[in-house]
């Protein structure tokens, strides 16, 4: 480890907020500074992002939130996951000449989940006024922010397409026909128009619940409801199959949803309890990853050797393989996490990790599963293998083109926690609804058209989302928030994070500036839904010694620049309420602030 300098992590009693964007995170502590709290300054973080970060989430985006009140000492999940609409049926997709649902346009949409998803949080858990939460993202879309030079590279890779094939999106993105220039000043007026017309229609309700109850009923049975119907009744746009199709989201879908809060999934490693969405998340992955490697003495390893990156890669790649077999949204089919998480399971799976890397996909054969993990197989062996990279979309020598995700963690003064991972409606997922200055989402590509899978389109139907924020219990006390955008990658890098952590005595700062990997060993989630056996990701930081003692365990390793896999965030508070945070420098947004 003396090749890495050490960093601190930022220090405070008053309150930590990390972001994957600095102006976002400058509001959330301005949100604790108000007297807000941390649910508060998470809501208007995640209002921020939207309009700071499109390409990596929007209003009409997904959000899960893993959450600790200090108030009432529960820990809860909001799900903002919205679920497949009522004519999303594999029988219209497949009658659109679809074997699989494409990664951008009209027919690859959910039901929007995010904004639903902020409100009931800022209703039940903060403490604020709407306005006051709302009025930052208003201020930056109307007075604009400097645009990042990943969205200004973003919409100039689409700019023809936008111009042949979405023209609303080339009207936002492209005022004037130009690609805006990077860290130039840009504004999206009329998304401002959006959020200030809702708040003026909430604020004729008295009340704070009432008014936020308001802007509820204004986006999913509202103004903005509407515009989203009339929109898709004429809309007819190219996506990713190469042709154009319309989509199926109604107003009647709109209308009936709302998120939830749930229960988290939590396990037991060590002296640490982790807590998670369930199944229709990818989170309990990295459970199974802590199930397999408490059977070794990871805190003995080198925190940056081969041994290390070994072993916990091919734990992941068991996990994962469990994940494809039998997650999805447990109202709608029944996942054996209780098995899946025992120790009488992993104990066996264990015993499949061996010195060389491995290159099969062996989910476990749960009793009673057996006909579901043949079909799931048969699938997978069907999209087939990558004959390119199956990369995670943010990082810096890649396609500018993919959407992605943000991450932001809160901790406040009285030790209320959020970890939240806000996507979806990106600037590349859909067209722009003119009057509105968003676009959909693009989730429901992670469904199969195939019956009786997990993760099969089914109305109503939440998908297997990938996004997984965590908060860690060490000792039974609220201890850590943390968590990053990376698609597939999202719970291997915060794996290799926690480990580090838990085991060899870094700061926040040290661990998440330590060199990451991942695997694409497994298939994407994104379409085309293809994976890479044996693959392996390394930051070529990690040093040329432990490259080549991984090639030489069989790994099929891909030397990433240094500084270019992953953006992790983290907060913590210490037993005597000090509180730290920490953020990754990778691509220089990401940004950690407390006092």
């Amino acid at each position: 480890m003396s090749m890495f300098t050490t960093r601190p992590e930022i220090q405070g009693t008053f309150g930590v907020v990390t972001s994957t964007h600095w102006i976002a995170s400058a509001v959330g502590m301005r949100m604790l500074e108000l007297g807000g709290n941390a649910f508060d300054a998470a809501v208007a973080t995640g209002l921020v992002l939207q309009v700071v970060e499109p390409h990596l989430n929007g209003p009409a985006g997904d959000l899960p939130v893993v959450l600790h009140s200090a108030a009432t000492g529960r820990t809860d999940v909001i799900c903002g996951q919205g679920s497949a609409p009522a004519g999303a049926t594999i029988e219209h997709y497949r009658s659109e000449g679809l074997s699989l649902i494409p990664g951008d346009g009209l027919l690859a949409t959910v039901i929007p989940g995010a904004f639903d998803a902020w409100m009931l949080m800022l209703r039940d858990y903060g403490t604020l006024p709407l306005r006051t939460v709302l009025e930052p993202a208003i201020h930056y879309a109307e007075a604009g922010h400097p645009i990042l030079p990943r969205v200004s590279a973003t919409i100039a890779g689409l700019a023809d397409f936008f111009g042949q094939e979405w023209p609303t999106s080339h009207a936002t993105w492209l005022p004037g026909g130009n690609v805006p220039e990077a860290r130039a000043l840009f504004r999206n007026p009329v998304l401002a128009q959006t959020w200030t017309r809702l708040l003026a229609q909430a604020e004729t309700r008295q009340g704070r619940e009432a008014q936020i109850e308001g802007a509820r009923d204004c986006f999913y049975r509202g103004f903005i409801a509407e515009s989203i119907v009339n929109f898709l009744k004429d809309a007819e746009v190219r996506d990713g199959s190469g042709e154009k199709h319309k989509g199926v989201l109604s107003g009647d879908d709109l209308a009936s949803w709302q998120a939830t809060v749930e229960t988290p999934l939590t396990y037991d490693y060590h002296d640490w309890t982790l807590a998670k969405t369930g199944p229709w998340g990818q989170g309990p992955v990295l459970l199974q990853s802590l199930a397999l490697l408490k059977g070794f003495d990871i805190a003995k390893l080198d925190p940056t050797g081969p041994e290390f990156v070994h072993l916990v890669t091919e734990a992941m790649k068991l996990a994962y393989a469990d994940r494809e077999a039998y997650y999805g949204d447990p109202a709608f089919i029944d996942v054996p996490m209780e098995h899946l998480l025992s120790d009488a399971y992993n104990d066996a799976r264990r015993k499949l990790i061996g010195d060389k890397a491995a290159f099969d996909l062996v989910p476990g054969v749960v009793p009673g599963f057996e006909d579901q993990v043949k079909a799931m197989m048969a699938v997978i062996d069907k999209a087939g293998i990558s004959p390119t990279g199956v990369y995670e979309p943010t990082m810096a020598h890649l396609s500018e083109k993919r959407g992605d995700t943000v991450h932001l963690d809160v901790i406040d003064r009285w030790g209320n926690m959020v970890a939240a991972t806000p996507s979806g409606g990106w600037l590349q997922s859909s067209p722009i609804i003119p009057d509105l200055g968003f676009c959909l989402n693009s989730r429901a590509q992670m469904f199969w058209l195939e019956p009786g899978l997990p993760g099969s389109l089914m109305p109503g139907k939440r998908p297997r989302t990938t996004l997984t924020p965590s908060i860690a219990f060490h000792e039974g006390r609220p201890t850590l928030a943390f968590g990053t955008p990376g698609g597939d990658q999202q719970d291997q890098w915060q794996l290799s994070l926690f480990l580090r952590l838990a085991h060899h005595g870094l700061n926040l700062q040290e661990a998440i500036d330590l060199p990451l990997f991942h695997t694409t060993h497994f298939p994407g989630s994104f379409y085309p839904r293809q994976r890479q056996p044996g693959h392996l990701m390394v930051e070529e930081s990690i040093g040329a010694e432990t490259l080549a003692a991984l090639r030489e365990r069989g790994h099929k390793v891909e030397a990433a620049p240094e500084w270019s896999i992953g953006r992790l965030t983290a907060a913590k508070r210490e037993p005597d309420g000090l509180l730290k945070a920490g953020a990754t420098p990778r691509l220089m947004q990401a940004y950690a602030i407390g006092r």
